[in-house]
């Protein structure tokens, strides 16, 4: 399973990378949006299912637990710190010149997309991730850094789509073989990363916290 999910995810940064999104539709912001929701979304979540460490149960006297508990203050805030780096490197990459920068520049956009990876990856395996000693505070943290980006990513959309006028250039741009005025092609986007990045989020936020609450039914049985 776990190599399925790392081959998968894979495979989606290949289908966003070496195809037309980042290429011959690069001058749309809603194929930057598909391709951005690929990596974050789609791609980091997966191949961070692949790598997660398992839980081991390890006895009380364990070392490695011991070492555990002492930077488990550490552990329960990097899913909050990793949402927060989340925040600052899509909402940067959303500021009109920086976009304007990567429509022009190849390394732009290769600096961008691994950018876009790093943070998903950190973001996903922080919260993904739980160690032998207090699991359940692991999962908790967790839930509420995928919560808490899934906040930001929903208010960036919205701000997107209910923009009075158009952020990113005023021509028109074709994306999938559709021709769309600069207004359409944002609020395109807009929906994209409401509908796929913040959705999905979500999902594993509620994810984590369902596992959290079934834990003490799992004890009790």
């Amino acid at each position: 399973m776990k190599r399925s999910c790392f081959a998968l995810g894979v495979a989606v940064l290949a289908l966003v990378w070496l195809g037309p999104l980042l290429t011959a539709w690069r001058e749309s912001f809603a194929a930057h949006m598909l391709a951005h929701m690929g990596v974050v979304a789609i791609a980091a979540p997966l191949i961070a299912l692949g790598i997660a460490p398992p839980v081991i149960c390890l006895p009380a006297s364990s070392p490695r637990k011991r070492r555990e508990e002492r930077s488990l203050p550490l552990l329960l805030s990097l899913p909050i710190v990793a949402s927060l780096v989340e925040l600052i490197v899509v909402w940067g990459w959303h500021v009109p010149a920086a976009r304007s920068w990567v429509e022009t520049s190849t390394f732009a956009t290769a600096f961008e997309q691994a950018t876009f990876l790093a943070a998903g990856l950190f973001l996903w395996l922080s919260c993904l991730s739980s160690g032998s000693a207090a699991a359940s505070a692991h999962r908790a943290a967790g839930a509420f850094g995928l919560l808490l980006t899934t906040v930001h990513m929903t208010l960036l959309g919205a701000l997107l789509a209910l923009s009075p006028r158009p952020l990113y250039g005023l021509g028109e741009v074709t994306c999938f073989t559709l021709t769309l005025d600069a207004a359409q092609d944002q609020q395109l986007g807009a929906v994209i990363m409401l509908f796929v990045g913040a959705a999905v989020y979500l999902a594993g936020g509620v994810t984590l916290l369902a596992r959290l609450l079934a834990l003490p039914a799992r004890r009790a049985a």
